[in-house]
C-alpha cells in the first residue's frame, strides 16, 4: 500500500523545501520525480538552478506525465510538481480541462497503486484572486481539481505559507 504526503502552497512558498526535508527524513537515497518541460531559456535555468541545489543522495528521474511507468516499489518518491505536469496535459490537450483531468486521474491512481511513499508538490494558485483571462482560469480551476483528487487520498497534507508548513491533515 502507498502512502501519500500532500505539501502545497505558493510560488516560492517554500513547498518543495519542506517535502525535500520530508524525503530525505524517510531515505538516506530518494527519487526526484521532476516533471517539468523546459519551456524557453529562464526555465531552463531554474531548473539547473533546482538540480544544483540538490545533493548527491537524490536520484533524479524526469518524467512529463507518465510516471506510473516507472517502478518505485518500497521507494521514497518527491514529485515535483503537479502544477507543471498538469501544464503538460493541458497544452497537449489544447486546454481541454476534462480530458486533462481525466488522463491524469488514471495516471496517479495508477502510480498510487504502487507500493511506495509518494510526497507531492504542488501550487495553490487560486488563492490569489480570479485570473485574468480564460486559459489561465480554465487551468486555474483544472488544477484546484487535480489538488482536491490527490490530497483527499493523502495520509499527510501541508500548506506551507512564508516557509512555514501548516499540517492540515
Amino acid at each position: 500500500m502507498s502512502r501519500i504526503i500532500y505539501v502545497s502552497g505558493g510560488q516560492k512558498s517554500g513547498k518543495t523545501t519542506q517535502a525535500e526535508r520530508i524525503a530525505l527524513s524517510l531515505s538516506e537515497r530518494p527519487i526526484y520525480l521532476a516533471t517539468s518541460r523546459i519551456w524557453d531559456e529562464e526555465h531552463r535555468k531554474r531548473i539547473q538552478h533546482h538540480q544544483a541545489n540538490r545533493g548527491d543522495e537524490w536520484i533524479t528521474i524526469e518524467e512529463e506525465k507518465y510516471l506510473s511507468k516507472h517502478d518505485f516499489k518500497d521507494k521514497v518518491v518527491l514529485i515535483d510538481c503537479i502544477t507543471l505536469w498538469m501544464t503538460n496535459f493541458f497544452f497537449d490537450n489544447k486546454q481541454d480541462i476534462e480530458k486533462s483531468l481525466l488522463e491524469a486521474k488514471k495516471e496517479i491512481s495508477e502510480l498510487f497503486k504502487q507500493e511506495a511513499t509518494f510526497i507531492i508538490v504542488s501550487n495553490e494558485i487560486g488563492m490569489g484572486g480570479s485570473p485574468s483571462d480564460s486559459m489561465a482560469f480554465k487551468f486555474t480551476d483544472m488544477l484546484g481539481l487535480m489538488n482536491q483528487f490527490i490530497a483527499k487520498q493523502s495520509d499527510e497534507a501541508y500548506l506551507t505559507v512564508s516557509g512555514i508548513p501548516v499540517k492540515i491533515k
